[in-house]
């Protein structure tokens, strides 16, 4: 009975170390990330273009990642996180941990960037806080999509964002295959975010990622935007795309490299127990 007691113990307290670890680097990477976009927005485009919003998000992912790695492994993702989670590679109790460290982490940053510019946002709206229009200020804390891009077309994309951002996210971090050095691999990370922001960012803003959609989009609902925020059919479409996308994403992967990777290190093994036998 006091093993268990003690085993329960060390687990909580693992947990309780990783989502504190997921919570800050999701912190860090949302508060570069959304205050750039507020800056962007309040300022008029003379504080910064889109150019300063993917860069800012790179930044925030690179700190994030180096803050949290050692820790937890830096998901900062909940789809990447439910990704591993499915693969077997989390249990099911370091998957609720993560994801609301994830998601504290992410409201609260939303909370800062608004305390932040608070005056700039009220002299920006005239106090009339919207989520569409010429004053519009829902979007620098989540994502919406484009008028011209149609519900589906906003999927696919989320979608097909994620899905490059796994494959990227795996090709630096494969030993098996010509993984990155440790060191680097953070800021790899971050400029592989940059890259997605500059290729694919034009649809629906790129959020590749429920974590740093949902909690923000919650914040805004209780700090005076309200249910507008949740009344458009996309709001679902920043959760569901990228948990498939990820899914999607270590399929392929694994069905171009990993499973190959697999049967060649077994066919090594094959060969040096034959040698071992033969001498």
């Amino acid at each position: 009975m006091l093993e268990k007691a003690k085993k329960a113990f060390r687990i909580r307290n693992i947990s309780i170390r990783e989502m504190l670890a997921e919570a800050l680097g999701t912190f860090i990477l949302m508060v570069f990330g959304l205050s750039s976009v507020a800056q962007v927005v309040l300022g008029k485009g003379n504080s910064g273009q889109y150019l300063s919003i993917n860069m800012a998000f790179g930044i925030g992912v690179t700190l994030g990642v180096y803050a949290a790695g050692g820790v937890s492994g830096a998901h900062l993702n909940a789809a990447i996180t439910i990704t591993q989670w499915v693969l077997g590679t989390i249990s099911w109790t370091t998957l609720v941990a993560y994801i609301i460290g994830q998601f504290l982490g992410s409201f609260m940053a939303a909370a800062t960037v608004f305390a932040l510019y608070y005056d700039a946002i009220y002299d920006y709206t005239g106090g009339n806080l919207t989520v569409l229009g010429p004053t519009a200020t829902a979007m620098i804390f989540s994502t919406f999509p484009a008028p011209s891009v149609s519900l589906q077309g906003a999927f696919f994309t989320e979608f097909t964002a994620t899905v490059m951002l796994i494959l990227g996210v795996l090709v630096i971090h494969d030993e098996r295959n010509n993984a990155a050095i440790k060191g680097a691999r953070p800021m790899l990370t971050g400029m592989l975010v940059l890259g997605i922001g500059l290729g694919m960012g034009l649809n629906t803003g790129y959020a590749i990622n429920p974590s740093r959609d949902l909690p923000p989009r919650i914040f805004t609902a209780m700090a005076g935007w309200g249910s507008a925020v949740f009344t458009y059919s996309w709001w679902w479409v920043p959760i569901a795309a990228p948990v498939l996308g990820s899914l999607f994403g270590v399929f392929i992967y694994k069905a171009c490299i990993d499973f190959h990777n697999l049967s060649d290190h077994e066919t090594e093994q094959e060969k040096e127990q034959e040698d071992t036998q033969t001498s």
